[in-house]
């Protein structure tokens, strides 16, 4: 397929603004395309794209499209928006955020994609500052804020992108990386998967059209599977477990579910690594990034240093303030792993209650998954909920919060944000966790959970 980039050089996106769309602007501008862009919110990261003068243009007009020779658009983006309706209309080509993706990342030499069920982001991240404390000048394009960036995104110079593959509709087969980092596979988005075996075949094309060296979680299973047949290239496998080519010994308690490990290469010690961010999860994750920082030449000492220093990511379990002894922290899970393996490490951490605030993603997600997130949201000592988030979906499932509910004793859920705040509020006491979860806008609620705790205090 063509390189729409060989032949433009203005380029607009629809939805500029967006965290994924963003990074993929602010990297183009760095290359020397003539770049513009419209948003229906101002936001942070609209803020930081008009710092680097990139015209903006809020609300979405024919006339924002300008003379741009190719336009970007979200897919937020309904076929109806007046800017490609207005390109069509010229003949200008449009693209998915997705298929820009696969065409810029095609443009570093060293592009690292990491797919996974969940992961993507603290790997990433981890992986970002490894090759950025190592002097490698990365460009990343990453799910979350990284607090060493302060932000999601990086231009470097060099020609290494570490990038999230996502697979959601397939958009990571737009990528043909280098090296390709697979931390798991699991059952989700099935409102676009068959089943599982659609997404294992899926993972398997993503690895066949990887160029060097596929990183894979060798006690997966279904990522055992998807790697059947493949062939011409490395493969390098991290887990636990010391079978594998990278893995953690000597793992140590620290602080609260903290971890200490020596990161291994076969039978060779790369380095001490003494990890700040908690549970077994975040452990898994920082052998694979230093498995596919080992693998683009970094040295373990480099490596677990900055494995060392690194201290989370945006929304993974992120601490946002604590208030007379009760604690408020927030975090992305949205999938019944990512939600054991959070709402476990917050039930080790020795807080004397632990208040679980979940918000569900999707009505396709949660019909499929209802028993498995039943299971994972029996683990804390309290578990309060809102309605579905519907996202992209009608509910042509049935399916409701009280569904879930009804499955997990004890539980209650409420239709507004404020209604929570007043529940939790009423009950949480000094030396409680009170944690949000979710892939939608339930930050919001952790957020003015903060607000309304620190007005408290303030009275």
């Amino acid at each position: 397929m063509e390189n729409i980039l060989d032949t433009v050089r203005r380029i607009h996106f629809v939805g500029i603004g967006g965290s994924g769309i963003c990074p993929i602007a602010e990297i183009l501008l760095h290359k020397g395309y003539q770049i513009s862009g419209s948003d229906l919110n101002e936001s942070d990261t609209l803020d930081r794209v008009k710092t680097y003068g990139i015209p903006v243009y809020m609300g979405h007009r024919p006339e924002n499209v300008g003379d741009a020779q190719c336009v970007v658009y979200t897919s937020a983006a309904k076929p109806d928006n007046p800017e490609l309706v207005e390109a069509r209309r010229r003949g200008i080509p449009t693209l998915e955020r997705s298929e820009m993706l696969g065409m810029l990342s095609d443009r570093f030499r060293e592009m690292v994609g990491i797919a996974a069920t969940h992961g993507k982001t603290t790997t990433s991240s981890m992986l970002t500052q490894i090759t950025l404390e190592a002097g490698r000048d990365p460009s990343a394009i990453i799910g979350g804020k990284l607090p060493l960036l302060g932000s999601n995104s990086r231009v470097g110079k060099s020609q290494l992108l570490v990038c999230e593959a996502d697979e959601y509709k397939d958009t990571f087969l737009h990528l043909h990386p280098a090296v390709a980092v697979l931390l798991n596979l699991e059952v989700d988005h099935l409102d676009y998967f068959k089943d599982l075996d659609h997404i294992v075949r899926s993972f398997h094309q993503y690895a066949e059209q990887t160029r060097e060296a596929v990183i894979f979680n060798g006690e997966s299973e279904n990522l055992r599977r998807a790697l059947q047949g493949i062939s011409g290239k490395r493969l390098v496998s991290f887990g636990l477990g010391s079978n594998n080519d990278y893995w953690p010994g000597e793992i140590t308690p620290r602080e609260r579910t903290q971890r200490s490990f020596t990161l291994m290469h076969g039978s060779e010690a790369l380095g001490r690594v003494d990890l700040q961010v908690p549970g077994m999860h975040n452990v898994l994750d920082a052998v694979a990034a230093g498995a596919a920082a080992h693998v683009l030449g970094i040295s373990g000492e480099d490596i677990c240093r900055s494995l060392s220093r690194f201290t989370g990511t945006h929304r993974r379990f992120e601490l946002l303030g604590n208030f007379g002894g009760i604690q408020i922290a927030d975090d992305f899970a949205h999938h019944p792993t990512e939600l054991r393996a959070t709402l476990t490490t917050a039930m080790e951490m020795g807080y004397r209650e632990v208040w679980a605030i979940f918000q569900p993603h999707t009505y396709s997600r949660t019909y499929d998954l209802l028993e498995d997130f039943a299971q994972a949201l029996a683990i804390p000592d309290h578990v309060i909920m809102t309605e579905i988030l519907a996202v992209r979906e009608e509910n042509v499932y049935g399916i409701h919060t009280s569904d879930l509910a009804a499955k997990i004793p004890g539980s209650v859920w409420f239709s507004s944000f404020a209604a929570i705040e007043d529940y939790v509020m009423e009950r949480a006491q000094p030396g409680d966790l009170i944690l949000t979860l979710g892939g939608g806008d339930i930050y919001k609620c952790a957020n003015q959970l903060v607000d309304r705790y620190r007005a408290r205090e303030e009275r």
